[in-house]
């Protein structure tokens, strides 16, 4: 993607199912835990590079002794900088106190056996330390001890915040971690209180009544209790001080996790081929946690599945993993970004007039690689097939010299764009900035034959389009070619995501800019008018009520006309080629990604109820000037006697 976006948040838990002996006698380590989670979080370090934290649980720890860790750091560097803490702290012992595997369990930091780790991308904007995952509640009783981290977003966090209220609680902050650490610490509480009351005349050793209840705790009743008030797209795992731990799904699956279980080790993790990797297993090895569905690991090491919630009637896995977000090595996802390079060869063809004679073909690196691959395999069959169907009419008048030349003719491919280095653009200002960033991308130099050839350049999306515009458009115009055409693998990004990634504003989006820019030159104000009265007029309705009108603002055009329109946007000032953008269909991204049909940013149909008011909310915004993080909230309190 040229102009990256956020990505998703990405979890790795790891649940060590036998003693740290049987790990230090098999693999020489007490460590191992660690090393996996290490392993897991590394895999997915594409999923956050704005902080990462890990926390660890010891089961059974000594009265009076340390049992819950937590170390978090921000950065890019925040995973080897948080394992550089744990490495810290097992420093401050002797080696062959380390080797002591009943030492270390008793007095080292971090020898456990349940591990949670976290890696984040924002999308609040806040980016504090104290908003990195894993979020910690202490308490006293091993059993009300609470670790959450997720790849979440909600959009009712207001009246989250206002149930908590409800309660008699007094939340500390209004972010949605803060509010779901709160409600399912809250629930937590209540569960916990309840065995209590159940067992406490049946013990008079209140130890022995503190394993009751941590043997009795009912996770997937406090987790229903919890998830009757979100609504949102997550997954969401947590460690119990006492050794209990569960990772939960939204109900539309809107999120993704999967989780292999063996006699040894229990593991999740946001991405399939991360497990794969850290623990040497077939794809049929691991299994994705399914919508609304609960994975709970007891601390005596057993596990079971919990439906939640039930599955929505529309299920609506985020298809934007399966483009962008999720790692390109996975079996299934691979193929689904070759499928989607495939689906626009005849949308390239009619562009090109099935010129393959004087077209090059390119993708944008890095991420778009695979959906080039894709593309040159759909030319190069549909190349074949021409040239056996010239041969099969022509095979009598055709020569031997005149068959050979036929069949010597190839798809021409080339790697005509380098990503450079990042430059250090923020030490320049106005025009060198500009300048600067220009040079992020470069050029093969002899690639194209010059005022000839048509460069076709693939990139898996465009949102915003500024990279193509300040860089590569530029930088491939060097090359003289006759036309450049950009296309996207994924359709036109037209609307807001509130589930995740951090896209939230109604200007971040060239179709969105390109449809405005239409309707003013077309004399058609009016539509814009009448959006946002009808907008304005549905701020206090119920979230359930709301509907996305903004949908209007395309219904004017066809999606050509916004590309066309996109196209003359991002061509820079200058440019000697003459530029066109082409778009994946919707239809064809549900063919090439047939399990992953969430499409919201690019059809405007929100799966969840909050969905149609951050759209909403985001297009008033727009339009009053005052754009903000749409799933954000002001508070109003009310009186009691209003």
């Amino acid at each position: 993607m040229a102009d990256s976006i956020k990505h998703e948040c990405g979890i790795a838990l790891v649940r060590l199912l036998k003693p740290l002996s049987f790990y230090q006698k098999k693999y020489d380590t007490w460590q191992y835990g660690l090393h996996k989670l290490y392993l897991l979080m590394e895999k997915q370090h594409n999923r956050g590079q704005e902080g990462a934290g890990l926390a660890a649980v010891k089961l059974d720890p000594s009265p009076g002794s340390e049992f819950i860790f937590r170390e978090r750091a921000l950065g890019t560097g925040a995973i080897s900088e948080v394992f550089g803490k744990v490495g810290e702290a097992l420093s401050h012992f002797t080696p062959e106190k380390l080797q002591d595997v009943n030492y270390a369990k008793k007095n080292v930091p971090f020898a456990g056996e349940l591990f949670l780790g976290h890696l984040r991308y924002s999308t609040t904007g806040r980016t504090s330390l104290s908003y990195v995952h894993p979020f910690l509640r202490r308490n006293n009783w091993t059993s009300r001890n609470l670790a959450i981290a997720g790849n979440f977003n909600m959009t009712n966090v207001e009246e989250m915040f206002q149930h908590l209220l409800s309660e008699g609680q007094h939340p500390r902050d209004f972010a949605d971690t803060f509010v779901m650490l709160e409600l399912l610490g809250h629930y937590l509480d209540r569960e916990v209180q309840y065995q209590y009351d159940k067992f406490k005349d049946d013990f008079n050793d209140g130890h022995l009544l503190t394993r009751k209840i941590e043997k009795e705790l009912d996770i997937p009743f406090l987790l229903k209790r919890a998830a009757a008030l979100w609504d949102g797209g997550y997954v969401i795992s947590g460690l119990i001080g006492c050794g209990d731990a569960f990772t939960m799904r939204d109900p539309w699956g809107i999120r993704t996790a999967f989780y292999y279980i063996d006699e040894e080790v229990a593991v999740v993790a946001s991405e399939r081929p991360v497990i794969q990797t850290a623990f040497n297993l077939k794809k049929e090895d691991i299994i994705e946690l399914q919508p609304g569905e609960a994975l709970v690991i007891k601390k005596d090491g057993t596990f079971y599945l919990s439906q939640i919630i039930p599955p929505k009637n529309k299920i609506t896995p985020c298809s934007f993993e399966r483009i962008y977000f999720s790692r390109g090595s996975d079996y299934d996802i691979y193929r689904e970004r070759k499928k989607l390079g495939e689906l626009l060869i005849p949308n390239i063809l009619e562009i090109i007039n099935h010129d393959f004679e004087n077209t090059v073909f390119s993708f944008i690196p890095n991420t778009a690689e695979v959906a080039y691959l894709g593309m040159l395999e759909g030319l190069e069959n549909h190349f074949n097939h021409e040239r056996a169907l010239l041969i099969s009419e022509n095979r009598d008048s055709l020569s031997k010299e005149e068959i050979e030349c036929i069949l010597s003719k190839r798809v021409r491919s080339e790697k005509v764009a380098l990503k450079d280095i990042k430059l250090r653009t923020f030490i320049a200002q106005g025009n060198t900035r500009n300048d600067l960033a220009a040079h992020v991308y470069d050029v093969t130099y002899g690639s194209l034959v010059r005022d000839k050839d048509t460069l076709v350049i693939i990139d898996d999306s465009i949102v915003r389009g500024t990279t193509l515009k300040e860089s590569i458009i530029k930088i491939l115009d060097r090359l003289d070619p006759v036309k450049i055409v950009i296309v996207s693998s994924s359709p036109q990004i037209r609307y807001p995501d509130c589930y995740g990634i951090d896209m939230s504003k109604m200007s971040e989006f060239i179709a969105f800019r390109a449809a405005m820019e239409l309707l003013k030159t077309e004399d058609k104000q009016h539509i814009i008018d009448e959006v946002y009265r009808k907008a304005v007029e549905q701020k206090n309705k119920k979230t359930g009520e709301i509907v996305n009108y903004v949908k209007e603002i395309y219904g004017q055009f066809t999606e050509q006309q916004v590309s066309d329109k996109i196209a003359e946007m991002l061509t820079p000032k200058g440019t000697k080629a003459e530029v066109k953008i082409v778009f994946q269909t919707i239809e064809d991204l549900h063919k090439a990604c047939p399990n992953h049909k969430g499409d919201w940013y690019f059809s405007g149909d929100y799966p969840t109820p909050g969905g149609n008011k951050v759209v909403n909310d985001a297009f008033i915004n727009y339009i009053e000037g005052s754009e903000n993080k749409t799933y954000q909230f002001k508070l109003t309190f009310k009186h009691a006697n209003d």
